[in-house]
């Protein structure tokens, strides 16, 4: 068992009472889960300040609080120790606690708007089918190895990830793929997390109910370039303005990649139709099953990645073109009569344009585009309007529904939805606040030559409203929907 003062490193203290030989059974922000042994985190948050449950902390057996603000604590037995930024010295805390995991691994982080969940499993499929153990942080499951964990946040807390990459470490695994969020960054939750590469696929509109400005939104994505080592790589979309941004200040070695500019990893579409896409990388064809403009990008930012990672540019181009589709990433379900439907998570405005465009682009010359998609509550309100007037002028079809109302009004965030069209597209687009049934009309209303995106939840399996998550797989509904076509 770790000694306090084994872990009080990386960040500036002063212990203003106590024995910093006290043995340290476990680390906790959440005063509800402390126990006899434990050190509690007193972290200022958005909606609650951790110093005014510090005394709860106590009351329930924790004898060590981390804590910004000094206060009157008479109990003797107690050690508190003052810091300036209680959620650096928690993640600081929390890899020294597990052995600072994050060294005895090769870890690549990928961040940006869209992408970050379909390359970081494409990279984790990949160097599992070439032999190596590995592990996988995203938005839609966590592995270490074959064996997935569920996933609550798309990057863990500090304490959660270090015992992840520690159990990554103690099973064997050599490498691991992270999804890197711009909370994250902000939070600090990856503060003393060392990192052998970085990978930034693009950034567009998304966040700013938390961000506030887009700017802001940007030096969030920088900050974790600018805190890479020299030893580590930094590797970007050059096709992407804020590319060149993301390097400006990393002391990493420096890569980009492009489909359209000159890069040091080129790529060029060959052929792009519903059975997937024929591409020319690196001076070699290859095949794969995933569909789309989008997925080029992906797949030569995983190819550009493992390269750096050491591995033979032949060796993953193989293992590429055996690779499938992420769940609710362009997934399509195809019934025998009824129409073609694709699951794709697009809730911002470039990843529904990117979806759309590349549907338009592949689709038979007379079929008809049904687009499903709604906008969560609680969120950026300003991208209703926007994701309404691209979906619009991109499709046949309009259906406005829910996506996960969460605490607002789900026929409110549809008229915040219809603010974005014009006075004809008002008068053809449907809104369906029940998404079941707004999924049920698109799929009757099809044509077997048709195709219905289902936009927004992709990978999810629930729907929140009021503060409930209910069962909701867009994907099996669109299947049971399909079936009764069939049947």
């Amino acid at each position: 068992m770790k000694k306090l003062k084994d872990i009080l490193v990386g960040f500036d203290f002063e212990v203003t009472q106590g024995d910093c030989d006290m043995p340290v059974k476990g680390l906790h922000f959440d005063s509800r889960l402390v126990t006899g042994g434990d050190v509690f985190f007193a972290i200022p948050g958005v909606l609650v300040d951790g110093h005014d449950y510090i005394q709860g902390a106590i009351d329930q057996g924790c004898r060590c609080v981390i804590l910004e603000k000094p206060g009157d604590y008479s109990q003797d037995d107690m050690t508190f120790v003052l810091v300036k930024d209680g959620s650096i010295a928690l993640a600081a805390m929390a890899s020294a606690f597990f052995d600072h995991p994050s060294r005895k691994i090769d870890l690549v982080g990928i961040t940006g708007t869209n992408g970050k969940t379909t390359t970081a499993t494409l990279l984790h499929d990949l160097y599992s089918s070439i032999g190596h153990k590995c592990g996988l942080i995203s938005t839609v499951t966590n592995k270490v190895g074959d064996r997935s964990i569920k996933s609550t946040h798309t990057t863990p807390n500090p304490v959660s990830l270090n015992s992840l990459l520690n159990e990554m470490v103690n099973e064997g695994c050599t490498h691991c793929f992270m999804e890197v969020s711009s909370h994250a960054v902000v939070q600090n939750r990856i503060h003393g997390v060392q990192f052998k590469g970085g990978v930034f696929t693009n950034i567009s509109h998304d966040h700013l109910d938390y961000h506030k400005t887009f700017d802001a939104y940007i030096k969030a994505k920088k900050k974790f370039f600018d805190d890479l080592s020299r030893d580590a790589f930094a590797l970007v979309n050059i096709d992407d303005k804020n590319g060149s941004v993301m390097l400006q200040n990393t002391l990493a070695q420096k890569y980009n990649f492009a489909l359209k500019t000159p890069a040091d990893f080129k790529a060029k579409i060959i052929e792009n139709d519903i059975s997937g896409l024929i591409l020319n990388m690196d001076g070699k064809e290859f095949y794969s099953r995933l569909i789309g403009r989008f997925n080029a990008y992906n797949l030569l930012t995983v190819f550009a990645t493992a390269t750096l990672l050491g591995e033979d540019k032949l060796t993953i181009l193989s293992a590429l073109s055996n690779l499938s589709s992420v769940d609710g990433r362009f997934q399509y379900v195809k019934g025998q009569k009824g129409p073609t439907a694709i699951v794709d998570y697009a809730h911002t405005p470039d990843a529904l344009e990117n979806v759309l465009s590349t549907i338009n682009s592949i689709k038979k010359k007379n079929a008809k585009l049904y687009t499903v998609v709604g906008c969560g509550g609680d969120r950026d309100v300003s991208k209703r309007p926007i994701m309404a007037s691209i979906a619009a002028r991109l499709s046949d079809q309009l259906i406005l529904t829910s996506d996960n109302p969460r605490n607002e009004n789900p026929d409110l965030i549809l008229e915040d939805m219809r603010k974005g069209l014009d006075e004809v597209e008002r008068d053809i687009a449907l809104s369906i606040s029940d998404r079941r049934e707004a999924i049920k009309l698109a799929i009757k209303l099809a044509s077997s030559l048709d195709i219905v995106l289902l936009a927004g939840k992709g990978h999810e399996k629930y729907q929140e409203i009021k503060g409930v998550r209910y069962d909701f797989d867009d994907y099996q509904i669109a299947s049971e929907f399909l079936n009764q076509i069939e049947n």
